[in-house]
């Protein structure tokens, strides 16, 4: 199955003989912290499957400092091992895929509870033009004790949905820790995250990529260890939750500032007239300054999530956006700038008019119900004339480096 070789690792990667990566097809790259109970069986069962299904192919154990004996168990068996300094199971990953040889990778944990048996169902789908496979253990089976409850019945079903409403993206079980794919697809990632959402982010940036995704089915069974499992549940739900928003502007800024408009705008018009009494309740201008407010809150979300679309794809952490592009192509500083403008005229024109009124009684007492219909507008519209104008300038402050 390949010359053991131990490398030092801090995610650089170990440049092998040309000769070597021309005889292997598959990787299979296992994370390894503190598995001594569980690898030996994790390795034979993979070195089994790709002999019977004559399969070119070597097993990469990426240790992650393991002091119970890990890593001699994998040099035993004739794995390689890589040693990766930065801890994290996502840092373990790329370091462990760094110097796979295959052309192909299939990643497993090492607690013996993912079946490497279904190696070859993986690698036919990768033969066949996939760029990323994914297992899907909901449709291969999960046997008993070997999922929590909490996370069978609610927690990966309501992510995974979460996901595909979010990306559109075709994955059954996002959290599958079993999945092959190309190690050009992978490059072409270019996957940042180092902790548990290295798994996440694989499926996001294959989808947003528009990669071929397949899914397989594969079975799910209780780990082999005595110690409790890595994964935390509550703290590894919300990284994943948190990781979805920070990779979705539309959901995190976008479609709540356009709510926020909406209703601020409807409540505002609605209540610009006069009052409005419902039922027993009356609503006045008190309700107009919180419509004000909506709208306010509403632009600066939409600008935030302009903002932070037009960063990422700048950074590389989002593929470019084509209806983004075209946009851009009419909406310049120069319109934003005079976009901006005119609502500042409106606002200061609105506000004259408050003030002539104000006049027309001598400075004296008024009817705040009525000037400040006058008045809550005026400043709106000065407001998001300000806006407006600096929000077109970051944006252009943001292009340069784009163009």
């Amino acid at each position: 199955m390949g010359v053991p070789l131990r490398a030092e690792l801090d995610r650089q990667p170990v440049t092998m003989p040309v000769q070597q990566t021309e005889t292997i097809e598959v990787s299979v790259v296992m994370p390894c912290l503190n598995e001594a109970e569980t690898l030996e069986t994790c390795i034979v069962k993979a070195q089994r499957a790709m002999r019977e299904a004559n399969i070119a192919g070597e097993v990469v154990v990426a240790d992650n400092g393991s002091t119970d004996g890990s890593v001699a168990i994998a040099e035993r068996l004739g794995a390689r091992v890589v040693n990766v300094r930065a801890k994290g199971y996502g840092n373990a990953l790329m370091g462990g895929i760094a110097v796979a040889l295959g052309k192909y990778v299939v990643m497993g944990d090492a607690d013996d509870s993912y079946d490497f048996g279904h190696i070859p169902r993986f690698v036919e789908q990768l033969r066949k033009g996939s760029d990323l496979v994914m297992g899907n253990r909901f449709r291969g089976g999960i046997q008993k004790d070997a999922m929590p409850p909490l996370h069978r019945y609610f927690g990966n079903p309501a992510l995974t949905r979460l996901g595909r409403l979010f990306f559109r993206s075709p994955v059954g079980d996002f959290y599958c820790g079993m999945r092959g794919f190309r190690k050009d697809a992978y490059e072409r990632m270019g996957l940042r995250t180092t902790g548990m959402e290295f798994a996440t982010e694989m499926v996001v940036k294959s989808t947003l990529l528009d990669m071929r995704i397949a899914e397989v089915p594969t079975t799910l069974s209780p780990d082999g260890r005595s110690r409790p499992p890595h994964l935390r549940t509550w703290r590894d739900g919300w990284r994943t939750l948190r990781f979805f928003l920070l990779y979705s502007p539309r959901w995190l800024f976008l479609y709540p500032g356009m709510a926020l408009m909406l209703v601020g705008s409807l409540l505002g018009l609605w209540l610009l007239p006069a009052q409005r009494t419902v039922g027993s309740v009356t609503f006045d201008v008190h309700t107009m300054v919180y419509a004000a407010a909506f709208v306010l809150l509403g632009f600066q979300a939409i600008a935030f999530a302009v903002f932070t679309k037009f960063f990422a794809i700048s950074e590389g952490l989002l593929p470019p956006d084509r209806t983004l592009d075209k946009l851009f192509q009419y909406i310049t500083l120069e319109v934003g700038l005079a976009v901006g403008t005119l609502l500042t005229i409106a606002g200061l024109a609105t506000a004259v008019y408050a003030v002539s009124t104000w006049g027309s009684q001598h400075f004296g007492p008024l009817d705040y119900a009525h000037t400040m219909r006058l008045v809550i507008p005026s400043a709106l519209f000065l407001t998001l004339g300000a806006q407006t104008i600096f929000a077109s300038f970051f944006m252009s402050v943001l292009g340069l480096r784009r163009r």
